[in-house]
């Protein structure tokens, strides 16, 4: 993570979405957001002009798996009253990510002086979601553990194009004991809309993975003896996206770092 991304604001962490999201409006909260406001969904963001919304809109359509539409703004509109009440979308995540013609600019806190009336919001879902379930289950979640964000890489598996839309799949990684990653199949899968169950797991290089202990996005972390790396799909696609459609702006959340909502991670559940 670079040191723009892993600076926070030293704070006790919120204990509901609105606490949270109204703590990141004030500047009192910039950290990642893996086991905050625990139970509730978290989503990743999406913001694009309106010319390319139709584009972006089939993009997720075609790529369920990393792409799972929770919800979709109207043009011009920062809430989205769906996920939860008096949500602003250009204050209440921790970190953004603005990019230009593709290339990541700046990774603010704020994003109200960039806001237009031709945006359009998109919210995707977030595996802290399934995450959630697997710890109530009693299975280990690395990053949570050792206090730091998800790792996540790009992969050479190829997602399907829409437009100007396209490029690899990015995938998170979390670390489990064979009997684990079994059961951690089982749980994902109740959840496919946000991931689901994992795309793989072992031999990292077998998705175009060279080190581990070097991930694109978010922080590596410890592989214990007897440990398998269990790969999903991640929300931060649409990111490797930007990069082939370079739209003149473009909003995103820093990786790791979500919209809280006020929906239970419960309604996801598919039984």
């Amino acid at each position: 993570m670079s040191a723009i991304a892993s600076a926070a604001v030293s704070a006790a962490a919120p204990s509901t979405p609105r606490q949270l999201r109204l703590a990141a409006r004030a500047g009192a909260w910039s950290a990642p957001t893996a086991d905050v406001a625990p139970g509730y969904v978290q989503g990743n963001l999406t913001i694009l002009p309106q010319a390319l919304a139709a584009d972006f809109l089939l993009f997720c359509q075609r790529n369920p798996k990393p792409c799972p539409l929770l919800a979709v703004g109207s043009p011009g509109d920062p809430s989205l009253p769906t996920m939860g009440a008096d949500i602003d979308l250009r204050t209440d995540l921790p970190r953004y990510r603005v990019f230009r013609d593709g290339v990541l600019v700046d990774e603010p806190t704020d994003v109200r002086a960039l806001w237009r009336d031709d945006l359009v919001a998109f919210l995707i879902g977030c595996s802290f979601s399934f995450e959630a379930a697997m710890l109530e289950d009693g299975l280990p979640v690395r990053h949570i553990e050792q206090g730091c964000n998800v790792p996540m890489y790009r992969t050479n598996l190829p997602t399907a194009a829409a437009g100007p839309f396209g490029g690899p799949l990015v995938v998170s990684m979390r670390p489990l004991k064979p009997r684990d990653a079994i059961r951690a199949v089982q749980i994902t899968s109740r959840f496919p809309a946000v991931h689901g169950a994992p795309v793989h797991f072992g031999d990292p290089a077998a998705i175009g993975i060279e080190d581990l202990a070097r991930p694109d996005y978010g922080d590596p972390v410890r592989i214990d003896a007897g440990e398998v790396p269990v790969f999903w799909a991640c929300g931060v696609t649409p990111q490797a996206a930007m990069a082939q459609a370079q739209p003149e702006l473009s909003i995103t959340h820093a990786p790791g770092h979500m919209l809280v909502t006020d929906m239970r991670n419960t309604r996801l559940a598919s039984f």
